[in-house]
C-alpha cells in the first residue's frame, strides 16, 4: 500500500494509533501511523457485541440458577476453565464442576478465597455477586 493510502478514518478507536508499513515516494517501506480503518472498527465492535451478548446470557443463567456465580466472573473476564486453572492452581476439571450451582454451594472457604483473590473481590462478593 502506498503511504498516502494508509487509512485515516474517524472511528470509535480514534484515540489509538497503529503503525502500518507502506511504500513511500522512493519505493521503500516505511512506518506510517494510521488513525483507524472503518472495516476494522466495525469488526471490533461486532466482536464486543458478541462478548456482551454472551455475558448477558450468562448473567441470566446465573440468576435462574442454571450456572454458579463463577460462570459470571469467568465470562466477565473472558476466561475458560483451562486459563483460570493456570492462574489459580485449581484443576480445570474442578473448575468445570464449580460452574454448577450444586457443586459451587459446597465449596470450602479456602477455595472460595482462592477464587476471590484472583478476581480481586471479597469472598462474600464472589459467592453473592451483585449482577447487573
Amino acid at each position: 500500500m502506498k503511504k498516502q493510502k494508509v487509512p485515516q478514518d474517524q472511528t470509535s478507536l480514534d484515540y489509538i494509533r497503529e503503525i502500518c508499513y507502506a511504500v513511500d515516494e522512493n519505493g521503500k517501506y516505511t512506518k506510517v501511523q494510521s488513525s483507524g480503518w472503518e472495516a476494522k472498527d466495525t469488526a471490533l465492535n461486532l466482536a464486543w457485541d458478541v462478548l456482551n451478548e454472551h455475558l448477558q446470557d450468562t448473567i441470566r443463567k446465573v440468576k435462574e440458577g442454571e450456572l454458579s456465580p463463577l460462570a459470571y466472573f469467568m465470562e466477565k473476564n473472558q476466561l475458560d476453565a483451562h486459563m483460570l486453572s493456570g492462574y489459580t492452581g485449581i484443576s480445570s476439571r474442578k473448575i468445570k464442576k464449580h460452574l454448577h450451582p450444586g457443586h459451587f454451594g459446597k465449596l470450602d472457604d479456602r477455595t472460595i478465597q482462592r477464587y476471590a483473590e484472583f478476581f480481586r473481590i471479597s469472598p462474600a462478593e464472589f459467592v453473592n455477586p451483585e449482577l447487573p
